[in-house]
């Protein structure tokens, strides 16, 4: 039998075994950001573009550190979402959760219409769009059978990433050493002394390099959201936040060091191929793009996969606190909570019909309006763990896993998100994402605020029925 996550209402089954959570830990930031989307950065700030990353993954590190203190004191499927429930308030346990579900529906369309993309180029035969939908329902019903099948999935599309970014980088090492024959690249030593320095384009186009690099990081929060879903979460949450930084440093930092010192910033073709390709073209590497195409596939699967599982759980979690629909809490014979599974899937089958049958802007604006989601789910991280170590404290529970340098780095996190929030609003370039991003917010804080409110009216009229307060 399966250990139950939570007690109360429908549970879901502890399943997910270390192995499935280990990998998932190592590799759930490894998306195709890093494979195609970091050789934007690049292009945009040029060698500099490392310190970007750098900037990004130790907020990373720092945020889920915060977490990790949170949900190590009380594991829950609905993370940070609950956390904030229970630190600032019903309402900002509501809007946050909805949002994030709201950016994991939006990813499964952009994944589904990416891998779709490769596929066509494959087989031509098969129209773009249906590729879309076989994927999507693919993966779908991997996520309806148990969460152990999730799981395995997502092991050994995590397997395949790591030994992906592993393999680049002894073949980063090797040319850069002189070891591949016949090799020629640009060298550690040309960083600083051609194409116009480390820093040519200024620091202004790190910060939006940052602006770009921070969202690749987005889905590291996941493994507290799975690890719930295990026989030791506590356990499994420590392990994956203790390696945080090693994982951002290997995955991120010596790939795009390695990756800026093989390819020069203003090759024309690294936006076009991508990071990855580009420098593999450089090495020599035969059928350089295809092996790419191959790695972006998997890893366009593997968000995918993580995106319907994400968006699952946080509407089951949203659900059992009554922000959601009762009927999102439905589970299966082995503890699945279907019913989510096929809402957040069903929104996101329509996204992608409105991707190609709605008008342009349409589309534009519901990814615009999730563009500055990571931020905020970042920001709301740093609040509810600045406001719940109190509680705990208060509690007398003693701390298992705790934030360093509690409360100055803390502090520190909340302005530089801050910070990062206002250069976006007066850079051109980003600031309609603030702006749409905003307006949604707004609309579901009132919403929350709303259901704030209705709950604390049925605390005070128990007696009244449900129909009568809406």
């Amino acid at each position: 039998m399966s250990t139950p996550v939570s007690t109360g209402g429908p549970v879901l089954a502890a399943e997910l075994k270390q192995r499935h959570v280990t990998m998932l830990s190592i590799a759930g930031a490894i998306g195709a950001g890093l494979f195609v989307g970091s050789g934007h950065a690049i292009a945009s700030a040029g060698p500099a573009a490392i310190l970007a990353y750098l900037i990004s993954g130790t907020l990373v590190v720092l945020v889920m550190r915060m977490l990790g203190e949170m949900a190590v004191a009380s594991p829950d499927t609905g993370s940070f979402s609950t956390y904030a429930e229970r630190a600032i308030g019903r309402w900002a346990g509501f809007s946050i959760g909805w949002l994030y579900w709201w950016f994991w529906v939006l990813v499964i369309p952009l994944e589904a219409v990416a891998a779709a993309a490769i596929l066509n180029a494959w087989f031509p035969a098969v129209a773009t769009w249906q590729f879309a939908l076989a994927v999507t329902a693919l993966l779908t019903a991997t996520n309806l059978f148990s969460v152990a099948r999730y799981g395995e999935f997502e092991f050994w599309f995590a397997l395949l990433k790591v030994i992906a970014v592993i393999g680049f980088i002894v073949l980063g090492f090797c040319a850069l050493t002189g070891a591949l024959p016949d090799r020629e690249v640009s060298g550690v030593m040309k960083l600083t002394r051609e194409h116009g320095g480390f820093m040519p384009n200024g620091f202004s186009a790190v910060l939006g390099a940052l602006l770009t690099t921070v969202f690749s990081f987005m889905g590291t929060e996941i493994v507290t959201i799975a690890a719930a879903e295990s026989k030791n979460p506590a356990k499994q949450i420590t392990r994956a936040t203790n390696s945080v930084v090693w994982r951002m440093g290997i995955f991120y930092i010596v790939s795009i060091f390695l990756i800026i010192s093989i390819v020069p910033w203003n090759d024309p073709l690294l936006t076009e191929a991508g990071s990855y390709q580009r420098a593999l073209e450089i090495m020599n590497i035969p059928n350089a793009k295809l092996i790419v195409d191959i790695v972006v596939l998997v890893a366009v699967a593997s968000c995918l996969n993580s995106a319907i599982y994400t968006a699952s759980r946080m509407a089951f979690s949203l659900s059992k606190r009554g922000d959601a629909p009762r009927l999102l809490q439905k589970t299966s014979p082995k503890a699945v909570p279907y019913a989510a599974v096929l809402a957040s899937t069903a929104v996101g089958f329509l996204t992608t019909i409105i991707n190609y049958f709605a008008p342009e802007k349409v589309f534009a604006f519901l990814l615009a309006s999730s563009g500055a989601v990571a931020l905020l789910v970042y920001l709301v991280i740093a609040i509810s763990q600045l406001r719940m170590r109190r509680q705990l404290v208060a509690s007398g529970k003693p701390l298992e896993f705790s934030m360093w340098l509690y409360p100055w780095l803390t502090w520190l996190v909340i302005l530089f998100i801050l910070s990062v929030l206002g250069i976006m609003l007066a850079m051109p370039d980003h600031r309609a994402e603030v702006l749409a991003t905003g307006m949604l917010t707004v609309v579901i804080v009132c919403l929350g605020l709303l259901d704030s409110r209705k709950g604390r009216a049925r605390q005070a009229a128990p007696g009244l029925a449900q129909a009568d307060l809406q």
